[in-house]
């Protein structure tokens, strides 16, 4: 062949290759480009500042790939495979974070009787005999939810408002019954209970607990705090599999509740060892669609024994981070346990407890604290009266102090429901995180002018704006299965602080509807130092998207609560739809 045809050839065969890599490279990239998942027409609430809304959103695998508001911009990430979801118009918001709940309770609330409507003494007993009738001899029985606050009667006789057992024990006196405060922190029991626990006259107060007993020192049946771990089942325990069998269930029904609700983060407030594993065993079998973000609850000494190789950041894509101690330094308002600076106005001026419970000593807080702070936990503690709240800022000051090396702690208190103003700036200058419920102060509001009287109140009673513009930042939660974990329920508290009379709670405390969004939202991603994956929708973040019926930035107020989810998305996949 001629030099001539030898380079035409040459040129032509060159040509040839470079428009094969060209059409091969398109259909890559066209491919890459490719998105999974597109939500469009509907209105998209960022939470990011750069872009406040969208019209659609593209994911790809796990992650957001774009968004933007322009009606057909979407159509360049469109493939054979994709799928485009209508919204009609519905409202898309970052993945609602629970920043507070207890997730195998949750769970475990819906294979127990539900006394959460429970108008009294006397509905509780009836539900406690129609269960004995059922119940195998020997059979536990098991409730919660009741709250002596919200019976429209005070039972005869009690104590505080707390019942005598003998009811109780009437209608089962072959099954023993323990059913446990809305709160988790007190307790009724019956005679059967008691006797197969051991619990009797010469039974002593454990350390941060008390039995209330009668003018002869008989126990009535109600347990506070610490004094609940006395009533222990002494039947034969679950084999090994049986007891997983039961903790799956429990896992199953909680993720269940949280789709359905929206929630595609959940921070658990204070589980075992034990638990952490079952969680481990579950996210490695897929089994876990929920995002976890888990509070280790253990003493110092078993932290020093074990914390350390149970720390874990963003395992299994994302679905399990174990990095936080939660610990406990007192109770909660509803059972006169929360731990006070002033005496409760409603108790008698011989109670054994004029100002509550501290379930937890100082000591072992402290301990706690210097374990944290050296080995990179977060630390989180139950407080809810304002002496807790006082103690628990103390000892978080003092570890700052003496670690100036150790910054971004973001260390937090979980509940700070009622507080001195002398600490409230207190929570911004330290950075730490007031972990509220928005729900409890609408919930609680009826008694805590009982309780506290108005000028502690007003002081200092669930006060989110004092704490925001002190500098907190705070992030929502529902503290489930004390309240319900229905996010509109908490919004609607978070805005408007309305009880169920009509009237507000200390109304110029509200949260805008936009800080409420943030709080369930950003907020709790940073609370959990996952700002960069969560919270907000941009992209490369995870695809974790709650949709919801109306638009709750705009609607009545009143509208609010009987908004419902349509759709939860976790990691670019509809795992719920209405």
């Amino acid at each position: 062949m001629a030099p001539k045809h030898r380079r035409l050839g040459f040129l032509v065969v060159l040509i040839a290759v470079f428009a094969v890599l060209f059409i091969v490279n398109r259909r890559q990239k066209q491919a890459a480009e490719t998105a999974d998942l597109i939500l469009i027409n509907g209105k998209i609430v960022t939470v990011d500042a750069r872009f406040p809304t969208a019209k659609w959103i593209a994911l790809r695998g796990d992650r957001i790939a774009a968004l933007g508001s322009d009606a057909k911009g979407y159509t360049a990430h469109v493939g054979d495979k994709t799928e485009i979801i209508d919204l009609g118009g519905a409202l898309a918001i970052p993945g609602i974070i629970e920043s507070h709940g207890h997730f195998m309770g949750l769970g475990q609330s819906k294979t127990i009787l539900d006394l959460t409507k429970t108008r009294s003494w006397d509905e509780i007993v009836a539900l406690v005999g129609e269960a004995a009738k059922s119940a195998k001899p020997g059979e536990w029985i098991q409730g919660r939810g009741w709250h002596q606050e919200k019976w429209d009667r005070a039972p005869e006789p009690n104590i505080d408002g707390l019942p005598f057992h003998d009811a109780l024990s009437k209608v089962s006196p072959g099954n023993p019954v323990v059913l446990e405060h809305a709160s988790g922190h007190s307790a009724l029991a019956n005679a059967k209970a008691m006797e197969v626990s051991g619990i009797g006259r010469t039974t002593k107060d454990p350390a941060g607990g008390r039995i209330i007993r009668d003018a002869r020192g008989n126990a009535i049946g109600a347990f506070l705090e610490n004094a609940q771990g006395l009533l222990r089942r002494r039947d034969a325990p679950l084999s090994p599999a049986d007891a997983e069998a039961r903790s799956r269930k429990m896992i199953e029904l909680a993720c269940r509740e949280c789709l359905v609700h929206g929630v595609t983060t959940f921070h658990d407030a204070g589980v075992s060892f034990g638990t952490v594993d079952l969680y481990k065993k579950l996210a490695g079998e897929g089994a876990l669609p929920v995002r976890l973000y888990v509070m280790l609850g253990a003493d110092s000494k078993a932290l020093a024994a074990r914390g350390l190789a149970y720390r874990m950041i963003g395992e299994f894509a994302n679905h399990l981070t174990v990095r936080t101690i939660k610990r406990l330094i007192d109770g909660a308002l509803g059972a006169h346990t929360a731990w006070l600076l002033e005496p409760y106005l409603d108790l008698p001026a011989n109670d054994a407890h004029p100002t509550g419970l501290n379930t937890e000593s100082i000591e072992e807080m402290k301990a706690t604290a210097e374990f944290a702070i050296e080995n990179g936990f977060q630390l989180a503690t139950h407080a809810i009266g304002d002496r807790a709240n006082r103690e628990a800022l103390d000892i978080y000051e003092a570890a700052f102090k003496a670690h100036p090396d150790k910054t971004d702690l973001r260390w937090r208190i979980e509940h700070a429901q009622h507080l001195n103003s002398a600490d409230i700036p207190r929570f911004g200058k330290l950075g730490v995180i007031p972990a509220m419920q928005a729900i409890h102060c609408t919930s609680d509001a009826p008694y805590v002018l009982k309780r506290l009287g108005e000028k502690r109140a007003e002081e200092g009673a669930y006060v989110w704006r004092k704490l925001m513009d002190a500098g907190a930042i705070i992030p929502i939660g529902t503290d489930v299965p004390v309240e319900p974990i229905d996010p509109m329920a908490n919004f609607f508290a978070a805005v408007t602080r309305k009880l169920k009379d009509g009237t507000t709670f200390f109304p110029g405390q509200k949260m805008t509807r936009e800080e409420a969004l943030r709080s369930y939202t950003a907020n709790g991603a940073y609370a959990a130092f996952e700002a960069g994956l969560k919270g907000s929708l941009a992209p490369g973040k995870l695809a974790d998207i709650t949709v919801l019926s109306r638009d709750i930035m705009t609607c009545p107020e009143d509208d609010i609560p009987g908004t419902e989810v349509l759709y939860t998305i976790i990691g670019g996949k509809v795992l719920y739809h209405h």
